[in-house]
């Protein structure tokens, strides 16, 4: 008589959930059955982003996202993101993963997930060439900019907030955006990736390299669901995958030009 009533109580709780809009699919079942992987990049951060000259996206998120397709089996449908549409993205159900150079910060985890790092970079600032910036310290009281939604935005205003009136910000939707501003002398600096920061003071006549900003190391990791753990297992996997076999050193070397950084942080086990 027990075992029938637990096996009913079993059969009645399975048929509530269902009943109740439960599915039993995540992400992973969803991007396999559908045959396509909808990937998020920002196209407007070269090298890790960008339109090449067929005007086609390219960059070292780019192959991220093929290479994560690849091992799903299933097709690639990139679509170009702003750094302020990263999140959202996810959050409405509109793309399955973020590869967007996403920093890893406790505020962005209450509201998406987050895979280990796949990249660190660290923020350097470009300067146009009559700016007379040097130093960080000589950003005080010189128009600054960055993306609406980075991390450089984000620490700037930390730092800036201690300068009172000599607090002088500008955001912008994109990173072309705040290069264009430098090139064009709407600002005297702007902020970015100090893998972003070479290229593009060599594209430029009237901007060169400026400090290094004193900044923490920023660890960017993938973007899923927030409850979507299976998919977030097999995302860190899939980096665990690409560290381990050197594909990720071979892209960090086709795209950047330099030795891939570690991606651990010392006294943490990933």
């Amino acid at each position: 008589m027990l075992k029938k009533l637990l096996t009913l109580f079993h059969c009645s709780a399975l048929g509530a959930l269902l009943a109740s809009g439960f599915a039993l699919a995540d992400t992973l079942d969803e991007v396999v059955d559908r045959g396509t992987l909808r990937c998020a990049v920002v196209l407007d951060f070269p090298p890790i982003g960008y339109w090449n000259d067929n005007n086609e996206p390219a960059g070292f998120d780019v192959e991220y996202c093929k290479d994560l397709a690849n091992s799903l089996g299933v097709e690639v449908d990139l679509i170009p993101a702003t750094w302020s549409e990263r999140l959202p993205l996810i959050v409405t159900g509109r793309a399955d993963v973020v590869i967007g150079s996403t920093s890893d910060s406790l505020e962005r985890a209450q509201t998406v997930g987050f895979s280990i790092p796949y990249a660190v970079f660290v923020s350097q600032a470009i300067v146009n060439t009559d700016s007379g910036i040097e130093t960080f310290e000589d950003m005080r009281g010189k128009k600054v900019a960055a993306g609406v939604g980075t991390v450089q935005e984000q620490w700037y205003e930390e730092y800036a907030d201690d300068w009172g009136d000599d607090y002088r910000y500008q955001g912008y939707q994109s990173e072309n955006e705040v290069f264009l501003a430098v090139e064009q002398g709407k600002v005297d600096a702007g902020m970015t990736g100090n893998i972003v920061a070479g290229p593009i003071a060599q594209r430029f006549d009237n901007i060169e390299l400026g400090p290094v900003l004193p900044f923490t190391a920023d660890y960017v990791s993938m973007a899923g669901p927030r409850k979507d753990v299976s998919w977030l297992n097999y995302l860190n996997l899939f980096i665990q995958q690409q560290v381990r076999t050197g594909r990720y050193e071979e892209l960090w070397a086709q795209f950047v030009g330099s030795d891939a950084p570690d991606l651990t942080v010392g006294g943490v086990y990933y």
